[in-house]
Order: structure tokens, then C-alpha cells, then sequence
């Protein structure tokens, strides 16, 4: 049965904008203007649609009726031109739904650089506003991907003060994923009621636990976004205080879905694993390690490898800019310990038991740096020839 939210429609076809055929113009409308919130990347060569879209934000107040998504075409690097073309679509939409254009947020994903083909992008938003409907939602969810290997969803129901609430959320990424506010492209849908005021904190704090603490290969897309619209269809009274936190700790659990989800469809990957850091001073101090440790190179590959090669996970520890004392650290592969007091545990059963841990397709890598209390984590993958193989012809 196709998953459904009050009060929304959804839509993905095909524009023409890929060259294989494959749907690649999304959109989301709802029936009355909603709550909106989003995070958007921190790279400072941001594509266009974010700029609109953040400017469409401010200028609605948090409020929006529908998102307009491309896959296929970034609109990254494209100038005035990309403005234009962004502001375009969001016209085109916010014209059939009769809606202001600042209540239409914009979202573009592919290939940097080229310009969008307006034409193809006019007659493909024409056809997913025709196409929008309630059950929509797993064409939608197929029309923002682009070197995925398949769709991304995530829903989550809950009762709050006697009103039956749900969350839908779809996500696409593959390559260009590090932490850095949004990381990717993901789209949330509640039929919650809830003000612009207590949405957009539940937001970040949701993709600071969740999508800022994954990292594939360490780029930061031009183009990353997290949008999340509650239109109230659900009839609850606007949430707030504890009522808001567990929509908070709902849309954090669909996040935290969606970001395993994105780590295990990573280009190349074939293992996915926990970096996990305990015993620092600060809870500062710990993700920087276990981020350092996620982004290494050298790290990605051994676990490629399957190779528990220890040196490499403690000197990436090193590397994090964090105050330590190699002699009390301690290193293990789930239940494998491989070093202690900063030394090897150098028996061969040892090297077994671990070369089998790192065979699994998920496992954890914990950290204990031996000077406190604090503790954070990280998703990470291997580094695979496959990887190189998709990013080396990805545009030619």
C-alpha cells in the first residue's frame, strides 16, 4: 500500500533532463500553506536553487506550499543564469497552485556547471503538477536520485495529545556526502501543526545527530538540503514544550533512517561502520575525533581491505587536533580488542578475530581515549575501486 500524509500530494516524472529516460522532476504540494523548515549546505559555492530557496524562506516567514525538485542538473556554478532559471521554476509552480512565489521552495541535484534546459524543465514541472497525487509519494522519492542505487524512505506514526501524527521523509545521495549541515537532498512531510519558531530548531537539532555525522568521502555538495513541511492536516493543537520535542525525537529517528540508508547505497560501498569515540574530555573533543577518523583516506581503506590495520586508526585519532595521551588509548572492532595502552594486541587469533569483524557488512570501531567522559559517533564506508570508477567518468 502507498504511503500517504494528510493533506499532501506528491509527483515524479520524467523531463528529459536525464538522458536515460528516467524521472527526474519532483514535487510536493500541500492543500494549505504549511510550517516549513530547512538546512542547507555551508559550502560557500552554493547552487542557486539554495539561494532562492533560503531567500524564499526568509521572506515567507517559514511558511511554504510546495517543493520543486530537478535531479539530473545541479544549477550549481551557473550564475545569474542559475538564479534565473531557479526562480523560473519556483514562478511556474507557485502560478498553478495559485500560491506566492516565496511559498515555493526549489531544488536542483547532477552535474555541476551546465545550465539547465528550460524548455524540458517548463514541460516536466506542467506534468508532475498534472500527475500530483496523495499515493505519489514513491514517485517522488524516485525522481530526486541520481548515481542512487535505489529509492530512500523513511515513515514514522505517533500519537501526540490524541492526535494521530505522520512523517514521511525520502532522501537521495550517494557521492558528495560529508557533514556539514544538510548533506545531501531530503524531503520531510508531517501533517503536524506546529509553529516556524519550534520546527526549525527540531530541524537542526535532528540533522546535527544525524546527516552531520556521516560522512561517504568527505565533499560537501554545492547543493545540500534538508527541507521539512507540516501543514496541521493531522488537527492537533501547535506543538510545543514536550508535545514538540516528540515530533522533535520522531523526525530525528526518520532522519537517523534515512542517513543509514543514504551510508549503505554510498557509491562503491560495501561495508558501513560505526566510528565510535568514548573517554573524551568533551563532547567536542570526541566527534572531532571520530570525524577525523570516518574522513581518513587511509582509514576508508583498510576497511576496503578488511585489514584491522590499528596504526592507521590511531593515527587518524591523532590527527583530529584533540589534546591526548597515546598511552592510554585503546582500540576495538565490536567485541575485538586490537590495542590497548596505544599498543598492538599482537596474536595472531586476535588478527583473525578482527579480519573476520571487518569482513561484515556493518560493525563498530570504538575509540576509548582514556580522558574523560564524553563519547560521539560517526557512519563511515569503505573507499572501493568501484568509487573511483563512478566519480572518474562521472560527467564524461
Amino acid at each position: 500500500m502507498a504511503w500517504t500524509c494528510n493533506g499532501f500530494r506528491f509527483a515524479g516524472v520524467s523531463a528529459g533532463i536525464k538522458t536515460n529516460g528516467a524521472k527526474d522532476m519532483a514535487l510536493i504540494a500541500s492543500d494549505r500553506t504549511a510550517t516549513a523548515a530547512a538546512v542547507f549546505t555551508q559550502n560557500r559555492v552554493a547552487a542557486a536553487p539554495v539561494k532562492v530557496s533560503k531567500a524564499a524562506l526568509k521572506k515567507s516567514g517559514g511558511k511554504a506550499r510546495a517543493v520543486v525538485i530537478n535531479s539530473g542538473n545541479a544549477n550549481a556554478c551557473t550564475g545569474e543564469r542559475g538564479k534565473a532559471d531557479a526562480r523560473r521554476m519556483v514562478d511556474r509552480v507557485a502560478e498553478a497552485l495559485d500560491t506566492p512565489p516565496e511559498t515555493v521552495l526549489v531544488s536542483s541535484t547532477g552535474v555541476i556547471g551546465v545550465p539547465l534546459h528550460v524548455d524540458r524543465v517548463d514541460a516536466g514541472i506542467d506534468a508532475a503538477i498534472a500527475a500530483l497525487a496523495t499515493d505519489g509519494f514513491d514517485d517522488f522519492a524516485d525522481a530526486i536520485l541520481t548515481t542512487d542505487k535505489s529509492a530512500k524512505k523513511a515513515r514514522q506514526r505517533l500519537t501526540i495529545d490524541g492526535a494521530d501524527i505522520t512523517l514521511l521523509g525520502c532522501t537521495k545521495g550517494a557521492g558528495m556526502i560529508a557533514p556539514n549541515m544538510a548533506t545531501t537532498l531530503s524531503f520531510v512531510a508531517t501533517d503536524a501543526r506546529i509553529a516556524p519558531a519550534a520546527l526549525q530548531p527540531l530541524l537542526a537539532a535532528a540533522a546535527d545527530a544525524t546527516y552531520n555525522a556521516i560522512t561517504v568521502d568527505g565533499d560537501t555538495s554545492t547543493n545540500d538540503m534538508i527541507g521539512v513541511l507540516a501543514n496541521g492536516a493531522a488537527g492537533n493543537r501547535s506543538l510545543r514544550g514536550k508535545a514538540a520535542r516528540q515530533l522533535g525525537d520522531a523526525l530525528a529517528a526518520l532522519l537517523s533512517e534515512l542517513a543509514h540508508a543514504l551510508m549503505r547505497d554510498g557509491e562503491g560501498v560495501h561495508h558501513v561502520v560505526t566510528v565510535r569515540v568514548r573517554g573524551a574530555k568533551t563532547d567536542t573533543a570526541a566527534r572531532k575525533v571520530a570525524r577525523e577518523i570516518a574522513n581518513s583516506s587511509l582509514v576508508k581503506t583498510a576497511i576496503a581491505g578488511k585489514d584491522p590495520n590499528w596504526g592507521r586508526f590511531l593515527a587518524a585519532a591523532g590527527n583530529a587536533g584533540v589534546a591526548l595521551s597515546p598511552q592510554k588509548l585503546s582500540l576495538r572492532l565490536d567485541d575485538v580488542v586490537i590495542a590497548e595502552r596505544g599498543v598492538g594486541v599482537s596474536h595472531g587469533a586476535v588478527e583473525t578475530q578482527a579480519a573476520a569483524v571487518m569482513a561484515k557488512p556493518s560493525y563498530e570501531l570504538v575509540v576509548d581515549l582514556g580522558a574523560g567522559d564524553a563519547e560521539a559517533s560517526y557512519l563511515a564506508c569503505d573507499l572501493s575501486h568501484e568509487y573511483v570508477t563512478i566519480n572518474a567518468d562521472y560527467r564524461t
